[in-house]
């Protein structure tokens, strides 16, 4: 009746171990380390910055702890914060001799304890949130204003372009604050630029007005249409910060909107406020221009002055490349980059998705340019880089790709870069906090404090009121938090105070189902059943209850991880695992246990769950006391 096949035991015995390997990289801490990233867009973190990162600590008598190499960066951990910042030093001298332009950033950052075959098992410990971990947050401001000037120039741009097609004239489309002006010699002339306005341009309201013999006409963004240009523009913002941060590998980063112009960015772990402040402003500016290839041009190349009217640039490869000034497109008309393989050569390639702006632009391009070079540099901290310049061999339109020698990796990292894009409108830093790590450990210790005082306390009363059923009710309370933290560290979940109550909260609500298992257990041995029957019906019994009440609980903490946001939603996720977490514990694995112990007794005559009070015994004795 209370025997449970092999195979339940054997599930039991898999989720234990596999609970406890991954709850275990948590218990080893975190030690501070040395981490190098790229600091430009061309340069790249591979084996060779391992082995130069290496010989300059070995230079310094530095020893690490570890010296790990990922796809973002180089991570060197130490001991203590002493050897920490003797070894950020030397590796800033031996990798940035130039600091006016660097090409890495190296930062102060902490790295997990955890040995290797842990690590090998890609078992991780959680993410700790900035109120845990210590880091640096910053609160920017988004220059709404900036945002829509530029829309403003864009449009005069595109009306200028517009009018030209169609053969009206008149002086120069130019942008005056937030409008654009055009004047005319007639009044057709006016005429025809407002019709062309309103088919157009939707978004721009035209006002034609007279002034002495000329016409003006004065196009201004609509209310709701400056309204929405400024929801994309902090979408777009907050899109290239979580770009270049990811990047750069900072773990866990929260990146989100505050009201209506503000960014709040939390960087857990950066110690160094310099070096967020330099990956904040990693924000790249895009732009297509031709290659100068007339004899003055290749001239330059070869060490000869640059032609006026072009500009000399550095490629991937470290060769000059001369390009004319003229920009042809930007960043802002790209809508999407993917990479991908050329159908035909099989060789890595890039997809470009342009607007309807850049699309026209880059038709009318490449038809007067067939055969000639296009180059792609991207503007990082006012200087620019060529990243490919490759040759138009056909008529390009909204969508058309670039491939040349690259590998797959360095197309999936174009791509980014290219999708990254700049930023729509100008932001500043209006305030910084920065959290130690001395504070995030204080966090973290009150907040275990909380949760071990609370389990012990449930313990404590469990085993004095339940007995032996209360002991065990105790071990599954314990089963319930190893596979709550090794849930979270599985997912890589990101662990904050808000988190750490609700594992505090999970624990009282799941030994909830311990307390009715038990208790029906006890209603069946008032009732007269025999032992036996009494655990088996009890656990039977009780699990309609449980299992109503868990899940009107989960769809409750599954309305706070829809509809929150921050702190909301890091307690609903550490609440809605505690919920499932604990419906195994509580029913399986604790029915595993009193099986176990009790299944084999074929006599049972008694059970160890604390005082059984019969209420028919009790009204027996009241009856021989009456007179």
């Amino acid at each position: 009746m209370n025997r449970y096949p092999v195979w339940k035991y054997a599930i039991i015995v898999i989720v234990l171990l596999v609970g406890f390997i991954y709850a275990l990289p948590n218990f080893f801490g975190e030690a501070p380390a040395v981490q190098v990233s790229s600091a430009k867009s061309i340069v790249k973190i591979d084996a060779g910055t391992q082995a130069r990162v290496e010989a300059a600590l070995a230079g310094a008598n530095l020893k690490p702890d570890l010296l790990t190499l990922d796809a973002t960066s180089v991570r060197a951990r130490f001991t203590n914060t002493d050897d920490q910042l003797k070894a950020r030093d030397v590796v800033q001298r031996a990798l940035v001799p130039d600091p006016a332009d660097p090409s890495y950033v190296v930062a102060l950052n902490l790295l997990s304890r955890s040995p290797s075959w842990l690590t090998a098992l890609h078992a991780y410990p959680m993410y700790l949130g900035l109120d845990l971990r210590g880091g640096v947050d910053f609160l920017l401001q988004v220059d709404m204003k900036g945002a829509i000037d530029k829309k403003a120039e864009s449009f005069a741009s595109d009306l200028r372009t517009a009018l030209r097609d169609k053969g009206i004239r008149g002086s120069a489309a130019s942008r005056n604050g937030q409008t654009v002006e055009v004047r005319f010699r007639d009044a057709a002339s006016l005429a025809a630029a407002k019709r062309i306005v309103q088919d157009q341009f939707p978004d721009l309201t035209p006002v034609d007005s007279q002034e002495g013999s000329d016409y003006k006409l004065t196009a201004s963004i609509k209310p709701e249409a400056a309204r929405r240009l400024q929801d994309a523009a902090l979408k777009q913002n907050i899109t290239t910060l979580h770009n270049r941060i990811n990047e750069l590998g900072v773990a866990e980063p929260v990146i989100q909107q505050q009201g209506l112009d503000r960014i709040v960015v939390q960087l857990p772990g950066v110690q160094d406020t310099a070096k967020a402040k330099d990956i904040l402003g990693r924000t790249a500016t895009l732009e297509m221009r031709m290659v100068d290839e007339s004899s003055e041009g290749r001239a330059a190349e070869s060490g000869g002055p640059v032609p006026f009217g072009s500009e000399k640039f550095i490629d991937r490869e470290g060769r000059p490349v001369i390009v004319k000034k003229q920009v042809l497109v930007t960043g802002d008309s790209l809508t999407d980059a993917q990479p991908g393989f050329d159908s035909q050569t099989q060789q890595p390639k890039v997809d470009l998705t342009m607007d309807s702006k850049g699309g026209r632009i880059m038709r009318d391009v490449s038809r007067e340019n067939l055969r000639k070079r296009m180059a792609i540099l991207i503007f990082e901290k006012g200087k620019g880089e060529v990243l490919t310049a490759p040759s138009i061999n056909g008529e390009l339109g909204n969508r058309f790709q670039i491939s040349g020698a690259m590998n797959v990796v360095e197309a999936n990292d174009l791509a980014l870069l290219l999708r990254a894009g700049s930023l729509a409108a100008p932001m500043e830093i209006i305030q910084e906090r920065t959290i130690g790590p001395t504070l995030g450990a204080d966090n973290i210790e009150k907040g275990f404090k909380s949760v071990t005082y609370g389990f012990l306390a449930i313990m404590v009363f469990m085993c004095v009121y339940y007995a032996l059923f209360g002991f065990f009710s105790s071990i599954a309370l314990a089963v319930n938090l190893l596979l709550l933290v090794a849930v979270l560290s599985m997912l890589q979940a990101t662990l904050t105070l808000p988190g750490i109550a609700a594992m505090a909260l999970a624990i009282g609500v799941a030994i909830d189902s311990n307390v009715l298992i038990n208790e029906r257990v006890r209603e069946e041995l008032r009732s007269g059943a025999s032992p036996q029957a009494a655990i088996h019906a009890g656990y039977d019994r009780a699990w309609g209850t449980i299992l109503d009440s868990n899940v009107t609980t989960l769809i409750a903490g599954i309305a706070l991880l829809a509809f929150g946001s921050g702190p909301v939603r890091g307690f609903a996720v550490v609440h809605c695992i505690g919920i499932v977490t604990s419906m195994f514990s509580a029913v399986f694995f604790s029915r595993g246990l009193v099986n176990f112990w009790y299944g084999n007794k074929k006599k049972l005559k008694s059970v160890s769950i604390g005082t059984v009070w019969r209420p028919a015994a009790t009204a027996t004795a009241s009856a021989s006391k009456a007179p």
